[in-house]
């Protein structure tokens, strides 16, 4: 057995499932919740044309293919490591990501008419589909690559990941709260899988040198996110303490998407730097590095 404490991965999930039911309580099953996100909604249709099918066609490549494909490269690249384990748990959050969202959002998650609304959205809609994959298929990245190539990892796949999270507002796919939940569920997820493989021992600290380039970018990220989080408070803020709830959905609906659509950002961008940092200075070695240690 490994040094180290799998604790870490099972707190981070307990609190990441009481983030989730309390993103569901306040923006479902509260007027005022279900107030703001459906003005939110009604702000975007003052996107132009070209932003909405922008966000539709990115939205449109997460596909069953596509989905499968990841499924099968992250799988691969812990066979190649030579690390049945490691596979297994990548799978299992991208898996684990679709039967727990799906399920929630279908049969076990209502949505009370406490507002009106009309069509499709008077039907529940959270969890977001899409940003859990988003998202698992990042965290299942980062369990799953070598620790050199981490950073690399973290650049492409969380940039992918947080862009979907705010493409799902962008097209009216999903409201705000459906995207922070999905962020929630599937960091959720990601440490499980985490916690399972660190009690089988298979953890390590890294104890090479830190790497410049991916200190940085995380720095920026962080600083990046609390500016943008800054920016949403800021919108949200001034128009409902200027304005009052009432004149807010009727006469400025355009800020509500704005503060909205950042949030939905920061949410993924804050799963993905709490994920990262349960992993700080820690990695799985491949199983030919752990036997040439052994001898």
């Amino acid at each position: 057995m490994s040094d180290i404490p799998a604790r870490r991965w099972l707190h981070v999930a307990v609190l990441s499932v009481l983030v989730a039911v309390a993103i569901y309580v306040f923006a479902v099953l509260t007027p005022v919740g279900q107030a703001l996100e459906n003005g939110a909604l009604r702000g975007a249709d003052q996107l132009s044309v070209s932003e909405v099918n922008d966000a539709n066609k990115n939205l449109n490549q997460i596909t069953v293919y596509s989905l499968a494909v990841s499924v099968v490269v992250v799988a691969l690249i812990g066979l190649l490591r030579r690390r049945w384990e490691l596979a297994v748990a990548a799978v299992g959050v991208i898996v684990a990501g679709q039967v727990v969202t799906q399920s929630l959002k279908r049969f076990v998650l209502p949505r009370p008419p406490l507002v009106q609304v009309s069509g499709h959205y008077a039907a529940n809609s959270l969890p977001s589909g899409h940003t859990t994959i988003a998202m698992t298929v990042l965290f299942a990245a980062l369990i799953v690559v070598p620790y050199r190539w981490r950073g690399v990892a973290m650049f492409f796949a969380m940039s992918w990941a947080v862009g979907i999270g705010e493409y799902t507002v962008v097209a009216k796919w999903h409201r705000v709260s459906d995207t922070l939940a999905a962020d929630a569920i599937a960091l959720a997820l990601g440490c499980l899988a985490s916690w399972w493989l660190a009690r089988r021992g298979l953890v390590r600290h890294h104890d090479g040198r830190s790497r410049t380039l991916r200190v940085l970018f995380v720095l920026l990220t962080v600083a990046f996110t609390l500016l943008v989080l800054g920016l949403g408070v800021v919108f949200l803020w001034s128009t409902l303490s200027r304005e009052g709830l009432d004149a807010t959905l009727r006469d400025n609906t355009w800020l509500l998407y704005l503060s909205g659509s950042l949030f939905a950002s920061v949410g993924s961008a804050v799963a993905a730097l709490v994920f990262l940092a349960t992993w700080r200075r820690l990695e799985i070695p491949s199983f030919r590095s752990t036997r040439r240690d052994r001898r």
